[in-house]
C-alpha cells in the first residue's frame, strides 16, 4: 500500500469517528478525481502531492466539519493545477463544492504593478470569497496550515516570504474569525522559520523548566477544583501553558527575561451556564486576592471575533500572579474553532446563521469599495484584524465597539450615516469635547446633531479612524458635490503636476490616462477629478500611473516643463525653499508644528507680523483655526532647493535594552543629521522616542521610515505633529 493510501485511510477513519453517516461516497470521489489531477505531480519534499490535498482534508476532519467541505477540501488544488475546470468539478460535485473550490482558487497571485498592489488585491478576493461562503477562508486556512507544516523542503528566501506573510495576513485573519487553534500554530511555524535562532532558545529554555512549570500548574489546578467543588458549582479545570510566539512578542515587548514573565501559563475553568461564569468568578475573588484593573468581562462585551469570557488575573498563596479564563462549553468551542464551530456536526447552517457570521466580512468589503489606496487600504485591514478596541456606550446603554484610537466622528458614522453627517459636537460623559476626542472603553458619547448642518468637511477624511466613517463621508461628497469634487479634483491635480514641473496638458493625453481609468475602473477622466476631489484616491497616485504610461509609450521619463507654473500668476522665491503666490519679499519660515518637507501637500498661513508661515495640508491646527480660510494663501515647493528640513519621527517600539543606540547608529550610517531624541518608556513595556531630523524631502523620510522599520522591537513610524495655537 503506498503512503498516500495510508493518509487516505487514517482520513476516512477520522471521519468516523465524530460523523460514521457522513457522505463517504462523496469524499471517495473527490479524493479519486484529485489523485488522478495530481498524479504525476511532486511536493517540494518529493512527497506525491496527493499527500498534502489529503493532509488538508484531514485538518478539515479535525474542525469535524461535513463532507462537502472535506471533498472540496480535498480538490482545492485542481482547478490551478491540474486539467480539470471549474466547470468540470460543478457537474461532478455540485454548486456548493465547487463554489468553495473556485473561492480558493482564485486566492493565487495576480501579476499587478507593485507586490504590494498585487497582495491588496488578493485580500479583496479572499473577502469577496469568504463573504459567499465562510468555508473558502476555512478551506485557505488549512491549505496553509499544511504549507507551513512543511515549509522546511523550502528555500530560505520563501521560509521568509511565507513566514512574513502568515504573521501578517493569515494568523490575523484566524484570529479575526475566532480560530485561536490555527492561530497559535500558524505563528509558532512562522516564528520557526522567521527567527530559527530566536525559536531554538526559547524552546530549549522552556523545556528545561517544563516539569516544574507543570507541578505549578497541576497544583493551582487542585486547589481550584477543591474550591468549585466547595462552592458547588460543577466546572472543569485545565491549565495550558501559552504558545511560544506570544510569549517570544511578550519578551521583547516588555524587554523582560524568560524568568521574568509571569503569565507564560493560564487556568480555564468551564462551567455549564453563564450564571455559574458569575459566581465561579465571585469564588475567585474570594479565594484569592485579585490584581486591580486585570478583570475583562468579554461575556457581557464579546470580542469582535466572538469570543466570550471572564478573564481575572490572582495571587496564589505563594505570591504567584496567574491568570484564569472562565467560560461555558458553548463559549469553548467557539474560543477553540471559532467561526468553524458553526458549521460542527452540520450538513447546512440556516441563512440566519451564514448571515450572522458573514455580516461583518460583507460590511467590511462594502466600506472598502471605494479605496483604491494601498496604504489606505492596509491601515483599514490592520484596524479589522488586529484586536485592539474600545467598548463605549450611546446615552441610552447599547455597546458600540471600535476600533482603538476611534474619536467621536467615528463612533457618530457606526450609529448612522445621517448622524455622522448632521453631526456638530459632541459630550463624552456628559461634558463637551471636540470632535477628534479620542474615545477610550467605558466612555458615553452622547452626538449633538444639527438639520441646519451641511455635512461633513474633506479634512474629516483625514481625521477619522474607521474605514466605516471614511467610507460613510466619501459617498456624502460623491453624491451630494459632483460638480465641486470635480473642479476641486481637477485643481489638485493640475496642482500637483505643476509642482512636479510636468505640464499637464502632456501627461493628461488619452494614451497615458485611458489605461489609468481602465486600471481603477473609473469610466470618465471626470470620475478620477471627482475622486480626488472627494478623497477617493490621491492626486499622487493618479500621477504616478501617469508618468508609467508615458514612459511606456515615449520610453523616457516626462519632461520637466519650469514654465507651466500661469504666467499671470506671480510668485516669489524664499530663503526656505518655498515659492509664495503674490507677495513680493515676504518672510516665510517653516512651521515647527507639523514641519512640512517637500512633497507633502502645503498651505501657507498669514500670521501677524511674521510674514507666512507653511503648514503641511493635513495640519491639525490649521485645519480647526476658524481664520484659516481668510488667511491662506498659495505656496509651491521650489524644486530647485537642496535645502535640509527639520522633522520629527515618532517611533513606536517594544522597549529593550540597546533601542536608542541602535537607532542612532542608523542614522549615523545614512549620514542624517540628528537635532535631538527624546525616549519615554511607559509602564506596560512599550517605548515612545521622538527623534528631530534633517531630511530633504518625504521620500528621504520613506526611506528612513524602512530601514527604521527593520530595528528590532519596531513596530510603527509616524510624523509628529503637535496642537498649538498659531496665530
Amino acid at each position: 500500500m503506498e503512503e498516500y493510501e495510508k493518509q487516505y485511510a487514517k482520513l476516512i477513519d477520522e471521519i468516523k469517528l465524530y460523523n460514521p453517516n457522513s457522505n463517504f461516497d462523496l469524499i471517495d470521489k473527490a479524493y479519486k478525481v484529485a489523485l488522478e489531477g495530481h498524479m504525476e505531480q511532486k511536493r517540494a519534499s518529493g512527497e506525491p502531492y496527493i499527500i498534502h490535498c489529503i493532509e488538508v482534508a484531514r485538518i478539515i476532519a479535525s474542525l469535524e466539519l461535513n463532507s462537502k467541505t472535506i471533498a472540496a477540501a480535498m480538490l482545492h488544488d485542481v482547478i490551478e493545477d491540474t486539467k480539470f475546470t471549474a466547470k468540470d468539478i460543478k457537474e461532478m460535485f455540485g454548486n456548493e463544492v465547487a463554489l468553495i473550490v473556485e473561492g480558493v482558487s482564485k486566492l493565487t497571485n495576480i501579476p499587478l504593478h507593485s507586490q504590494k498592489e498585487q497582495q491588496m488585491e488578493n485580500i479583496r478576493n479572499m473577502f469577496m470569497a469568504m463573504s459567499k461562503d465562510i468555508r473558502v477562508i476555512i478551506v485557505k486556512l488549512s491549505d496553509r496550515l499544511h504549507n507551513m507544516r512543511t515549509l522546511e523542503y523550502k528555500t530560505r528566501k520563501s521560509q521568509v516570504e511565507k513566514s512574513k506573510e502568515t504573521l501578517d495576513i493569515y494568523a490575523p485573519i484566524a484570529h479575526r474569525l475566532g480560530m485561536s487553534s490555527f492561530r497559535t500554530e500558524l505563528e509558532d511555524l512562522a516564528f520557526m522559520h522567521l527567527y530559527p535562532e530566536e525559536y531554538d532558545d526559547l524552546k530549549i529554555r522552556m523545556e528545561k523548566d517544563k516539569e516544574e512549570r507543570y507541578n505549578l500548574i497541576d497544583n493551582i489546578k487542585a486547589d481550584l477544583e477543591t474550591d468549585l467543588k466547595n462552592s458547588k458549582i460543577e466546572g472543569h479545570v485545565e491549565g495550558r501553558v501559552k504558545h511560544l510566539y506570544s510569549i517570544y512578542r511578550k519578551m521583547v515587548s516588555q524587554n523582560k527575561s524568560l524568568e521574568q514573565i509571569y503569565d507564560i501559563f493560564a487556568l480555564r475553568i468551564i462551567v455549564n451556564n453563564v450564571k455559574d461564569c458569575y459566581f465561579a468568578l465571585g469564588m475567585l475573588h474570594e479565594n484569592y486576592k485579585p490584581i486591580p484593573g486585570r478583570f475583562k468581562d468579554y461575556i457581557a462585551m464579546p470580542k469582535k471575533n466572538m469570543y466570550q469570557s471572564l478573564h481575572t488575573t490572582l495571587i496564589n498563596k505563594n505570591g504567584r500572579p496567574f491568570e484564569v479564563q472562565i467560560r461555558t462549553w458553548e463559549m469553548h468551542r467557539v474560543a477553540e474553532f471559532g467561526i468553524a464551530a458553526h458549521w460542527k456536526y452540520k450538513q447546512k447552517i440556516d441563512d440566519a446563521e451564514q448571515s450572522s457570521s458573514l455580516e461583518w466580512i460583507s460590511q467590511w468589503m462594502e466600506w472598502q469599495k471605494e479605496t483604491r489606496d494601498e496604504d489606505e487600504f492596509y491601515a483599514n485591514l490592520k484596524n479589522e484584524l488586529f484586536d485592539l478596541e474600545v467598548f463605549v456606550f450611546t446615552p441610552k446603554g447599547d455597546v458600540i465597539n471600535l476600533p482603538q484610537g476611534s474619536n467621536t466622528m467615528d463612533f457618530a458614522y457606526s450609529v448612522h450615516s445621517a448622524v455622522g453627517n448632521k453631526m456638530v459636537g459632541a459630550k463624552v460623559n456628559g461634558k463637551m469635547v471636540p470632535i477628534t476626542y479620542t474615545l477610550q472603553t467605558g466612555d458615553i458619547v452622547e452626538i449633538i446633531t444639527s438639520n441646519t448642518s451641511k455635512g461633513p468637511s474633506r479634512d474629516w477624511l483625514k481625521l477619522v479612524k474607521t474605514s466605516q466613517a471614511r467610507t460613510k463621508i466619501k459617498q456624502f461628497f460623491r453624491k451630494e458635490r459632483r460638480e465641486e469634487n470635480i473642479e476641486k479634483g481637477k485643481e489638485q491635480l493640475y496642482k500637483e503636476i505643476r509642482r512636479l514641473g510636468l505640464n499637464p496638458a502632456e501627461l493628461l493625453k488619452p494614451q497615458y490616462y485611458e489605461k489609468v481609468l481602465e486600471r481603477y475602473n473609473f469610466p470618465e477622466l471626470e470620475d478620477v477629478m471627482c475622486a480626488i476631489g472627494y478623497g477617493g484616491i490621491t492626486s499622487n497616485k493618479i500621477i504616478s500611473r501617469l508618468k508609467e504610461e508615458y514612459k511606456k509609450h515615449n520610453k523616457e521619463e516626462p519632461k520637466i516643463d519650469i514654465q507651466e507654473v500661469p504666467e499671470t500668476v506671480k510668485t516669489y522665491k524664499s530663503s526656505e525653499g518655498v515659492i509664495v503666490r503674490d507677495i513680493p519679499n515676504c518672510l516665510v519660515r517653516i512651521s515647527k508644528c507639523c514641519n512640512p518637507v517637500p512633497g507633502d501637500d502645503i498651505v501657507g498661513y498669514i500670521t501677524r507680523g511674521r510674514g507666512v508661515t507653511v503648514h503641511r495640508a493635513d495640519c491639525i491646527n490649521v485645519l480647526n483655526d476658524k481664520e484659516f480660510t481668510e488667511r491662506k494663501i498659495d505656496v509651491y515647493w521650489n524644486i530647485d532647493s537642496e535645502d535640509k528640513y527639520e522633522t520629527q519621527l515618532e517611533i513606536k517600539a517594544y522597549d529593550r535594552a540597546n533601542l536608542v543606540t541602535d537607532i542612532m547608529k542608523l542614522l549615523s550610517e545614512q549620514k542624517i543629521q540628528c537635532n535631538g531624541i527624546k525616549a519615554k518608556v511607559a509602564s506596560d513595556g512599550y517605548a515612545d522616542v521622538h527623534i528631530l531630523v534633517m531630511i530633504r524631502n518625504k521620500d528621504e523620510i520613506s526611506e528612513l521610515n524602512r530601514k527604521l522599520r527593520k530595528i528590532s522591537g519596531i513596530y510603527e513610524i509616524n510624523r509628529f505633529s503637535k496642537r498649538q495655537k498659531i496665530r
